[in-house]
C-alpha cells in the first residue's frame, strides 16, 4: 500500500481527499501545514506528496524547498489561484504536477496514479533486475542504479526529470514535440502541457548542461519540440 502525504490548512480538503484516494486503496496521512508535512516525512515512507501553496506558518512553496534538499518524493501541489505564474513558481521550485482548486475528484485521482506509476518505475521502490545504460558523450543514465553522471559527477534529478530525460536518451538524435513527451511519460492525454514540459526541460538543462543557454546535450528544435543530441564518444 502506498503513502500518502496530504497537506492543506483546510481540514475539510484533507478530509474530502482522504475520501476520495482511501477509495483507490491508498494510505493518507494528514498534515495541517508545511512544517507538521516536513515532520510526518522525517516519520513516514512516503510516496507521493499533495501540497497546498498558501498555508499559515511554512506555505507549500517554502515547504517544498525544504523537501528538495534531500528527497525526490513526487508532489503535486494544490492551489486557489489560477493565475499561470502560480502554477510555474511552484514547478519552478520542483513539484511535479499542480491542480487548481475547485478539482474534479476523477482528475486527482488520475494525478495521483499516474505520479505513483511513475515513481514505482522510477525504481525508488522497486529495483529492476535487467540493467540499462542510456549514454550520448559523457551523459549517462543508469537505469538500474537510477543514476545520472555528465563528466563523471552524479546529478540529482526528480522522479519526472529522470523520466522525461530517459525517454529522450532512449530515444536520442529523434525530435518529439511537447504532447508526444507528455503522452510518453505521463502515460496519459496531454492538455496544456506546455508549462509543464517548459518548466522540466529547463531543470534538467541546469543540472546537465555546463551552459543551459547553450546546451550540448538537450536541444530545442524551434516550433516542433525537443531531443537528445547523438554524440559519440
Amino acid at each position: 500500500m502506498y503513502n500518502i502525504l496530504v497537506v492543506d490548512d483546510d481540514r475539510e480538503i484533507v478530509g474530502a481527499i482522504e475520501i476520495y484516494l482511501k477509495k483507490e486503496g491508498y494510505n493518507i496521512i494528514k498534515a495541517y501545514n508545511g512544517n507538521e508535512a516536513l515532520e510526518k516525512v522525517k516519520e513516514n515512507e512516503i510516496h507521493l506528496i499533495i501540497l497546498d501553496i498558501m498555508m499559515p506558518e511554512k506555505d507549500g512553496l517554502e515547504t517544498l524547498e525544504e523537501l528538495r534538499k534531500d528527497k525526490s518524493i513526487p508532489v503535486i501541489l494544490l492551489s486557489a489561484k489560477s493565475e499561470d505564474y502560480d502554477k510555474i513558481g511552484g514547478l519552478n521550485q520542483g513539484a511535479d504536477d499542480y491542480i487548481t482548486k475547485p478539482f474534479n475528484p476523477l482528475e486527482l485521482i488520475a494525478r495521483v496514479n499516474s505520479q505513483i506509476r511513475r515513481y514505482v518505475s522510477l525504481g525508488a521502490m522497486e529495483k529492476k533486475d535487467n540493467k540499462q545504460i542510456y549514454r550520448t558523450g559523457e551523459l549517462i543514465l543508469d537505469d538500474e542504479t537510477k543514476k545520472v553522471t555528465v563528466d563523471g559527477k552524479e546529478v540529482k534529478l526528480t522522479a519526472t526529470e529522470f523520466n522525461i530525460l530517459k525517454f529522450l536518451l532512449k530515444n536520442k538524435g529523434k525530435v518529439y514535440s511537447i504532447p508526444q513527451i507528455y503522452e510518453n511519460v505521463w502515460k496519459e492525454e496531454s492538455y496544456g502541457a506546455e508549462n509543464i514540459i517548459a518548466v522540466h526541460i529547463r531543470h534538467i538543462r541546469e543540472k546537465i548542461e555546463i551552459n543551459p543557454k547553450e546546451p550540448r546535450y538537450l536541444k530545442v528544435i524551434w516550433g516542433i519540440g525537443y531531443k537528445i543530441e547523438n554524440i559519440e564518444k
